[in-house]
């Protein structure tokens, strides 16, 4: 029987640096992508476009472009060179471009003179049901905001639709307006994701009543840590947007922490269904190993009717089934000792009675409704 869904496999956490290292040093992630830059340099009237791999795209953009909006979009962190250029040029902490080539980093939001840093975890099933949890780093200073992310699937193309259509405050709210765009896209991924596992759960739920198996279980359990995954993501990502709304940076404008209070409302949302589906996850394990109780306390009860019916057949079967002899070494009779082994039809008088015992027994199982409630 084909199971309603794949194993989840999670992708792995690679390690990287070593126990002691100085802070601040960047070890690229093993296997890491090597990275592609997008480049997209906006304001109200236009939008410049460029791609590379290496930071003269970005330099030869930000000198052609100096009264634009700057979006820098970096796919992949097999480069450590790229990403201490750009913390070269940026004046950048070298603890947050440690931060950036660390994907283990938890959700936040930091503060620092004259820029903010950002990070947040993609989570989302892939093309053969496995389920992605990758970071998502942005740093956002003056007039840009440059965003890096693990590999080269593109998360990012209704930011970039609304870039390129023009409407709305994404063109002139300025970067940390950019920010919180990619953040909301983000947990609209949350929202994705939690309907591809109330599908699941739902066909799981109709297996139940319909054809359980102990694919249910594995399933369910499956779903279960899915669920715990995205809740790790989801509460941190919601004290991040606090903290942001909280934030006296120039960079967060009260225009945005408008929509960064609805962004806060909709991460909300995320953790209550993760909750909701957590419940339902359990209620499914524990509906059908309460199945699998009950039936195998039918069978039990089954088989306890048919060795009640048979206790006493086999009580008579063994009491003249001792072999006392009828008669001594002398040929003179044994007084006591089991006379109806001499009767004439004797064997058809134990087996008629055998039978009318069963039969009694059965009449009484019957009358007090055994039959009817297996």
């Amino acid at each position: 029987m084909n199971n309603l869904i794949k194993r989840v496999k999670y992708n792995a956490r690679r390690n990287a640096g070593n126990v002691g290292d100085s802070p601040g040093m960047i070890r690229v992630p093993e296997g890491a992508l090597k990275p592609h830059i997008a480049m997209f340099s906006y304001n109200k009237d236009e939008l410049i476009t460029s791609e590379g791999k290496d930071i003269k795209v970005i330099l030869a953009q930000l000198k052609k472009c100096d009264n634009h909006t700057h979006w820098i979009k970096i796919n992949g962190l097999g480069d450590a060179r790229l990403i201490e250029q750009i913390g070269e040029h940026l004046k950048i902490n070298p603890l947050v471009l440690e931060d950036i080539a660390n994907i283990h980093q938890r959700p936040k939001f930091d503060e620092y003179e004259d820029y903010a840093f950002s990070t947040s975890r993609i989570v989302h099933f892939n093309s053969e049901d496995e389920l992605v949890n990758h970071q998502f780093s942005a740093i956002i200073k003056d007039n840009l905001i440059i965003s890096f992310e693990e590999d080269h699937v593109e998360c990012f193309e209704a930011v970039k639709a609304r870039l390129k259509a023009g409407k709305g405050a994404i063109r002139t709210a300025g970067p940390g307006y950019m920010c919180y765009a990619l953040t909301d896209t983000i947990i609209d991924t949350y929202f994705i994701l939690l309907a591809q596992i109330g599908d699941k759960l739902d066909a799981i739920e109709d297996k139940v009543y319909t054809d359980a198996d102990k694919s249910i279980m594995f399933n369910s359990q499956q779903i279960k840590r899915t669920l715990i995954i995205i809740r790790r993501a989801s509460w941190p990502e919601r004290d991040k947007i606090n903290d942001m709304i909280r934030s006296d940076s120039p960079l967060i404008t009260p225009e945005v922490k408008l929509f960064l209070r609805d962004a806060y409302d909709h991460c909300i949302q995320a953790m209550d269904l993760i909750e909701n589906y957590k419940e339902v996850t359990s209620s499914i394990i524990d509906l059908y190993l309460s199945m699998v109780s009950n039936r195998m306390n039918e069978i039990m009860k089954v088989l306890t009717i048919i060795s009640a019916i048979f206790i006493p057949l086999t009580f008579i079967a063994g009491i003249y089934g001792m072999n006392f002899s009828r008669q001594d070494d002398k040929g003179h009779i044994i007084p006591d000792n089991m006379p109806e082994l001499y009767w004439r039809h004797g064997y058809v008088y134990a087996i008629v009675f055998m039978f009318l015992i069963a039969i009694v027994q059965i009449y009484i199982f019957w009358k007090k409704g055994w039959f009817n409630k297996l």
